[in-house]
């Protein structure tokens, strides 16, 4: 493979299948609450794959994530945050995204992508960092990635909190994925 501009900017980078390993990927999010603070929490449960093109431009991520495993540390809060007043996982028990291209512009690379939350579909684009590609100690292929986006809650049809909770959550990934044979 002759390295494409992109690719030779990235130790290590191959194309191929990609699937996140649970046990070292994150999707976590921040939300403001009372303007004075942030509520933070995850997801536990994810379905991430990873297609890394000869042309890093050409690559594609798609992500379904389990809603009900959400996580704020604290049980009540949890239990609220799956009801139907708010992410109705009971309906809406997934949360999916899908990449529909990816962009570069000098160090920063975007994934333009559609989110699909609470039945409503928007597009999302996520600012991506990758960290790199290397080998395990099992002989396998491993890569990182780590991503940001912001989302309005709104925009998908949760409207609960009030005006103690802020409209806007922030949302980051860290990803470590194995290249899958």
């Amino acid at each position: 493979m002759n390295p494409t501009p992109a690719t030779a900017e990235i130790p290590g980078y191959l194309a191929g299948t990609w699937k996140a390993d649970p046990v070292h990927s994150q999707i976590a999010f921040s939300v403001r609450l009372l303007v004075i603070g942030k509520t933070r929490g995850r997801f536990a449960a994810h379905d991430i794959t990873l297609i890394t093109d000869e042309d890093p431009l050409r690559s594609s991520v798609t992500a379904t994530i389990d809603l009900a495993s959400i996580d704020t540390g604290n049980e009540k809060r949890d239990n609220h945050l799956r009801a139907a007043d708010c992410l109705d996982v009971d309906k809406c028990p997934t949360m999916s995204y899908r990449s529909t291209g990816i962009r570069q512009s000098g160090d920063v690379w975007a994934v333009d992508g559609d989110l699909t939350l609470h039945g409503v579909t928007r597009q999302v684009p996520l600012t991506l960092k990758v960290k790199g590609f290397s080998s395990d100690q099992r002989g396998g292929q491993r890569a990182g990635f780590s991503a940001t986006a912001e989302i309005n809650r709104r925009d998908f049809g949760i409207d609960t909190g009030g005006v103690a909770l802020s409209n806007k959550v922030s949302i980051s990934l860290e990803i470590q994925a194995v290249l899958q044979r």
